[in-house]
C-alpha cells in the first residue's frame, strides 16, 4: 500500500487483504474501492458457462469497471491490485484473507451454502460479512458454529460503493466485538464510509425510508393528477431532496429496481407496517419496464431525450395519466416563501401544500416510528438519508424545520397516530447546541452529546465553539487546535476574489505571530470553482482593466506570500478545485487531498490562461520530477499539454499521475478525517521548516513555441482545435516558454508571473474569450468559438 493513502490512526492488525465474492455491479465495486484504497483484493464469481477460461466472469467484471463511468477505480492502476478467480477452484485462498465480503445472489439458501464452504476453509477470527439489504443475519448465520457467528457481521454498502460514502452495519447477537471493530475501522479509514449501525430489521434504515418515501410520492402524485415536474418541483429542492426531484431519482437508480424492493420488503416487513399502505398495482411502471423504459440506463424513464431525424433533441415527460410522452414542461415557480420555508410549503394553497404534506407528514412520521426499531437513534436515520439518498435534510432536521409540535398536532388532528418519539419532543427540537456542541433528543426524552467517530475533527464543529479570528464576506480563519489556524472560503462555490486575497495576506503575519501553521481547508461541496468570474465580467464589462490587473497582481502576490511564509502550509481539497482553486493548492508546501478530488486548471476552456502562478508551479513540478526526460522541452510540453487542454483529475490518485500533488502529497479516504490528517501533516512540517527556495527556469524560448505551434496547427487541421483555441494556446506558449527568452537565459519565478499576468491580460481583453466567459456563467457549457 503507498504510504500517499496510509490512513492515519490505522490499527495495527488492520486488514491486508480481502476476498470479495460475487462479482456483479456490487460486488465488483466493493472490489474496486478496496483496490483504490491500495490493499490487494481476491474478487472470486461463479465459473464460466462458456469458453475455456473459467475465471471469465470476475475477470469480465474488472474489465467492464475499467470502461465504465463514472469510473469505480479511482486510477487504472488500482484495477492491478485486483486478482480474480472463481469460486470452484480458487475458494481455499479465503485462509489468505483477513476479510471476506459475500456479494451473492440475494437467496438464503445459496448463500447458507456458501458460509459452510467458508467455514471450513477460512482461519477464526477472520471477518465474514454479508453486503445483503434484505435478508435477516439471523437466518443468514443458522446451522454455522459459533467461531462463524461470531466472525460474521452484515456491511451493507450503497451503489455505487466509490461514491456512496453509506455503510450500513449490523451485527448479531453473537459477533465478536472485535471482529467487528476491526472491519469499520477499515472501511471508515481506508474505504472511506460513514458507518450508521443499523439493528437486523427488514431493508435497514435508508432502502426502508427511501423506499417508502418514494412510493409515497408517486402514488400522490398519481392520486393528486400532479405532472412529474410538478411533483418534482415541490417534493424535490424545497424539502432538500437532490436536483434530480423524485421522478428523475427514480430514472438515475433504475425504475425496474422499484418493484423489486417493494416485493423484497413486503415479503420481510411486519404485518401493520405503514408501507403496505402503498402496495398497489402500477400498471403504469410495469408497461415501462416491458418495454425497456428503464430510465437513464435503459431508453428513458418518466422523462426521456427524443433524437430527431436532423439530429435535434426534444425533452419529454411521462404523462401519469395516459402513459403517453409528451414535451417536457416547466411549472408555476412556487411562491418564495415555500421554496425556502418546510412550513410554508406544507400550508401553501391548492396542490402544492396537499402534495408536500401528502409526501412530508407520512414520510417522517414513518421515520419517527423507526427510532428504537431499525436504529438506536435520530442520528443514525438522519445520517442514512443524507449519505444513502443524498437528502441535503435528515427526517429529524426537517421535523426541526417544520416544529415536532406543529407536526404532531396536525398528525393527531386528522386522526393519525403519533409516534412516541413526536409525543416525547412536545415542542422541543430533536437538535439544539448546547454549550458550543450539538446535540439531539434521545427516546428517554433527554439531550446526549452528537459523538464523533475517534479522530474525526470538522470545521463545523469548531465553529460552533468558537469566533472566526479573522473574517470576510468571502473567507474566513480559524483556531483548529494545536496552534494550526485553517483558512476557509465561504462565498458560492468558494469561489476567489479580491475579499480571499486580502484576508490571506491579513492571515500571514498573524499565524507568523501567534501561530505554527496554516491549512486550506473547508466543508463545502467543492473546495473551489477558481476566480469569481461573475465579478471579472462585470470588471470587463465597464472597461475597469486597472481593476482586473489589480486583482490578478494581487492574487499572484497573496498566494506568493503563502509560499514563502515563514510556516508551513497544508492544501487540503475536496471536490472540485479548479483554476485559482488550483492555484493555491499548488503553492502550498504540501497536499493531503480527499480521494474524490477533481483538480484542474481550466482557464483554457474560457480563453483565459492561468494568472495566479499556475504556469510557473507545473513547470518546477515536472522539472523536479524523476519520471521526465531532462532538457528545457519536456517539463513546457507537458505543462502545455495539461493547461491547453484543461484536463481536470477524476480522482487524488488521478491527480497525482497528472503532477497537480507531488509523490509525498497525501491522499485521504474519508472526507471526515481530511481536517485532522491535514492538521497532522502541517504539525509534522513544523519542526526545522524552511520556506522553500525560489525556482529559476531554463525555458526553449521561441524554439519551444514553433515546436508547440505545429503541434496545434495539427490539431486544428484535424477539427480537434477551434481557431481561438490556437490564439489562446498561442498564449500559454508565450508564458510557458519563457516570453522572450532563450536556452541559455534564467528566467526567475517574477518574470514568469509578469508574462502570465500579461498573457492574462491580452486574454481577457480579448472578445471571443469575453464571449466564452459569458457562455460559461449563462449555460454552464464551454462556448467553442
Amino acid at each position: 500500500m503507498s504510504d500517499s493513502i496510509k490512513p492515519a490512526g490505522a490499527k495495527p492488525e488492520s486488514i491486508k487483504k480481502v476476498c470479495v465474492i460475487g462479482a456483479g455491479v456490487m460486488g465488483a465495486g466493493i472490489a474496486a474501492q478496496v483496490a483504490n484504497a491500495g490493499i490487494p483484493v481476491l474478487l472470486l464469481d461463479i465459473v464460466a458457462r462458456d469458453g475455456d477460461d473459467r475465471d471469465a466472469v470476475a475477470k469480465g467484471a474488472v474489465a467492464k469497471m475499467l470502461k465504465t463511468q463514472p469510473a469505480p477505480f479511482m486510477s487504472k492502476s488500482a484495477a492491478k491490485l485486483v486478482e480474480t478467480g472463481n469460486i470452484d477452484d480458487h475458494l481455499a485462498r479465503v485462509a489468505e484473507c483477513d476479510w471476506i465480503v459475500e456479494a451473492i445472489v440475494e437467496r438464503l439458501d445459496i448463500k447458507q451454502s456458501l458460509y459452510a464452504k467458508l467455514e471450513a476453509l477460512k482461519r477464526p477470527g477472520t471477518a465474514v460479512s454479508s453486503n445483503t439489504s434484505t435478508i435477516p443475519l439471523g437466518h443468514l448465520v443458522e446451522g454455522r458454529s459459533d467461531q462463524f457467528k461470531a466472525d460474521f457481521l452484515i456491511t451493507h454498502f450503497f451503489n455505487p460503493p466509490r461514491y456512496m460514502r453509506l455503510i450500513e452495519i449490523v451485527r448479531g447477537a453473537h459477533t465478536d466485538a472485535a471482529v467487528a471493530e476491526r472491519v469499520e475501522d477499515f472501511v471508515d479509514r481506508f474505504m472511506g464510509k460513514r458507518i450508521v449501525r443499523a439493528k437486523d430489521t427488514p431493508g435497514f434504515i435508508a432502502n426502508r425510508i427511501g423506499t417508502y418515501w418514494l412510493a409515497v410520492a408517486i402514488n400522490a402524485a398519481i392520486d393528486q393528477g400532479l405532472t412529474i415536474e410538478e411533483a418534482d418541483q415541490i417534493g424535490g429542492r424545497p424539502m432538500g431532496v437532490p436536483k434530480t426531484g423524485i421522478f428523475g431519482l427514480i430514472d438515475l437508480v433504475g425504475v425496474d429496481l422499484m418493484p423489486l424492493l417493494a416485493k423484497s420488503l413486503s415479503s420481510t416487513l411486519p404485518e401493520g407496517d405503514p408501507y403496505f399502505e402503498t402496495v398497489r398495482p402500477l400498471p403504469l411502471v410495469d408497461k415501462m419496464i416491458a418495454e425497456g423504459f428503464t430510465g437513464r440506463k435503459g431508453k428513458g424513464g418518466f422523462y426521456r431525450l427524443d433524437r430527431g431525424a436532423d439530429g435535434s433533441k426534444t425533452k419529454l415527460s411521462l404523462d401519469l395519466a395516459t402513459g403517453e410522452y409528451r414535451p417536457e414542461t416547466k411549472p408555476e415557480r412556487l411562491a418564495s416563501a415555500a421554496e425556502k420555508n418546510l412550513a410554508a410549503l406544507v400550508a401553501a394553497p391548492g396542490k402544492t401544500g396537499a402534495y408536500a404534506w401528502e409526501i412530508l407528514g407520512k414520510v417522517l412520521s414513518y421515520a419517527a416510528m423507526l427510532v428504537g426499531e431499525a436504529a438506536d437513534d435520530v442520528v443514525a436515520i438522519d445520517d442514512a438519508m443524507k449519505l444513502g439518498y443524498n437528502w441535503k435534510f435528515g427526517p429529524f432536521e426537517l421535523i426541526d424545520q417544520l416544529g415536532p409540535g406543529t407536526l404532531a398536532a396536525r398528525l393527531a388532528a386528522e386522526g393519525r397516530e403519533v409516534p412516541a418519539i413526536l409525543a416525547t419532543a412536545g415542542e422541543r427540537p430533536f437538535y439544539r447546541i448546547e454549550s458550543g456542541k450539538r446535540q439531539f433528543l434521545g427516546l428517554d426524552g433527554s439531550y446526549r452529546d452528537v459523538v464523533r467517530s475517534a479522530g474525526v475533527v470538522l470545521l463545523e464543529d469548531i465553529k460552533r465553539g468558537a469566533e472566526p479570528l479573522i473574517r470576510n464576506g468571502s473567507a474566513a480563519l480559524w483556531d483548529v487546535g494545536d496552534g494550526v489556524v485553517a483558512l476557509e472560503f465561504t462565498a458560492k462555490m468558494n469561489a476567489l476574489d479580491e475579499q480571499v486575497i486580502q484576508l490571506i495576506q491579513k492571515a500571514i503575519p498573524l499565524v507568523k505571530a501567534q501561530y505554527k501553521a496554516l491549512v486550506v481547508y473547508n466543508e463545502g461541496s467543492n473546495f473551489s470553482a477558481g476566480a469569481n468570474l461573475g465579478l471579472a465580467m462585470f470588471a470587463v464589462n465597464i472597461a475597469a482593466w486597472g481593476e482586473v490587473d489589480k486583482l490578478i497582481a494581487g492574487g499572484q502576490a497573496a498566494y506568493k506570500a503563502l509560499k514563502y511564509a515563514p510556516f508551513p502550509v497544508v492544501a487540503a481539497p475536496a471536490g472540485m478545485a479548479l483554476g485559482g482553486g488550483c492555484e493555491i493548492l499548488l503553492h502550498a508546501d504540501a497536499i493531503q487531498a480527499h480521494a474524490e478530488s477533481y483538480i484542474g486548471l481550466v482557464e483554457a476552456g474560457v480563453g483565459l490562461v492561468p494568472g495566479w502562478g499556475g504556469h510557473g508551479e507545473m513547470i518546477d513540478r515536472f522539472v523536479k520530477s524523476p519520471l521526465m526526460p531532462k532538457g528545457p522541452m519536456p517539463a513546457v510540453a507537458k505543462a502545455f499539454e495539461l493547461i491547453s487542454t484543461a484536463q481536470v483529475s477524476k480522482s487524488a490518485a488521478e491527480a497525482k499521475e497528472m503532477g497537480f500533488l507531488r509523490p509525498a502529497d497525501g491522499i485521504t479516504m474519508n472526507r471526515d478525517r481530511l481536517l485532522a490528517d491535514a492538521k497532522a501533516k502541517a504539525l509534522s512540517l513544523i519542526d526545522g521548516y524552511a520556506a522553500p527556495e525560489k525556482p529559476t527556469f531554463r525555458l526553449p524560448g521561441e524554439s519551444g513555441r514553433v515546436g508547440i505551434a505545429g503541434v496545434v496547427r495539427d490539431f486544428r487541421k484535424k477539427g480537434i482545435a477551434t481557431a481561438y483555441d490556437e490564439v489562446v494556446a498561442e498564449r500559454l506558449a508565450q508564458v510557458l516558454t519563457g516570453g522572450e527568452a532563450d536556452l541559455v537565459d534564467t528566467v526567475t519565478e517574477d518574470q514568469l508571473l509578469k508574462l502570465e499576468r500579461q498573457a492574462f491580460m491580452a486574454s481577457v481583453k480579448d472578445s471571443r474569450t469575453q464571449a466564452r466567459v459569458e457562455h460559461m456563467l449563462e449555460t454552464g457549457k464551454p462556448l467553442r468559438n
